[in-house]
């Protein structure tokens, strides 16, 4: 089922942009929801009228950028209570296409059917708190081997793991090896999953196996925390923040120093060969740095510590 979601997206100032530094298949079903600005903002000369006229042009055609997301990751990726998407990437989502006077089509889908359905050409990119790393980039598993032809990323917010447990942290978990003898629970196919399945090898070298939980969203994940099956779930701080902070988790979580166990860029998805609409994706977020659109966005979403000053292509490690 579609829903549209129209917003305001006034156009920016010409300003000069910063170049970028550096330049899992089938698509689950999941409902289609429409959000962005649906007509032309009229961008000056130089700005994003300029910017329009470099994106490839099938996407000029369509007027729509296909976004891939898994909307249930709040406050990144969510649906509101009427199915409308919501958060960081729907918002910053928005003001990138409304900016080239597109529309933003998001695709709701588990986060792992999300690089795939890019290689696949079934979405035009993806935004859902994916996280820019060289293995993405490159397509390679721990060992080095080619699993997927990877992918390339434009990065706009620096994010990190944190590490939840219930209020008065009664196991004691301080850092990762703590995690050893224990049970811990992630969302499937994430950058947390993957850390954990390094980390079970630590433990059984000292001994300690650890138990991993890999769930279908981080919600079942946090579940598993509070009733106690869990002593610990990884997430990206602004979930891990929200889930400690927000009314409605009842004080019933906190973060283990408020410490990040690993940190990284979240990062617009691309395929590799899409480097026309990457670039042009690039040159769009500068200019809504620059011209206060992003920091509004972050505000909203009391997330600005993970601001970025500029845009970069495949910045991740």
């Amino acid at each position: 089922m579609s829903r549209t979601f129209m917003s305001a997206c006034p156009p920016a100032p010409p300003r000069s942009l910063r170049a970028p530094s550096r330049a899992l298949a089938a698509l689950g079903a999941g409902g289609l929801l429409l959000s962005g600005c649906g007509s032309d903002p009229a961008p000056a000369d130089g700005s994003g009228a300029a910017l329009r006229g470099k994106l490839p042009a099938s996407v000029r055609a369509a007027g729509v950028l296909r976004i891939g997301s898994y909307l249930n990751y709040v406050p990144v990726d969510f649906k509101t209570p009427d199915g409308r998407p919501a958060g960081l990437d729907p918002d910053l989502a928005d003001a990138l296409a409304g900016y080239l006077g597109l529309r933003a089509e998001f695709v709701d889908m588990p986060f792992e059917k999300l690089t795939p359905a890019v290689q696949s050409k079934q979405i035009d990119l993806a935004m859902s708190a994916v996280i820019d790393t060289r293995q993405r980039q490159t397509g390679t598993d721990d060992d080095g081997r080619r699993i997927d032809p990877g992918v390339d990323f434009v990065d706009y917010f620096t994010s990190g793991t944190s590490i939840v447990v219930k209020t008065g942290n009664p196991a004691g978990i301080n850092m990762l090896d703590s995690l050893c003898g224990h049970t811990v629970a992630v969302q499937r196919g994430t950058l947390q999953e993957a850390m954990m399945g390094r980390q079970t090898v630590a433990c059984a070298k000292l001994g300690k196996p650890l138990q991993l939980h890999s769930l279908t969203n981080d919600d079942q994940a946090l579940a598993e925390v509070g009733n106690g099956t869990a002593v610990a779930g990884l997430n990206d701080y602004p979930v891990a923040v929200y889930n400690t902070t927000a009314p409605d988790r009842g004080g019933r979580f906190q973060l283990t120093n408020g410490h990040f166990v690993q940190s990284g860029p979240y990062g617009i998805t691309l395929r590799k060969d899409n480097t026309q609409l990457r670039d042009v994706l690039a040159r769009t977020l500068d200019q809504l740095i620059r011209n206060g659109t992003y920091d509004k966005v972050l505000t909203k979403w009391n997330i600005r510590p993970g601001a970025v000053s500029s845009a970069i292509v495949n910045g991740g490690l």
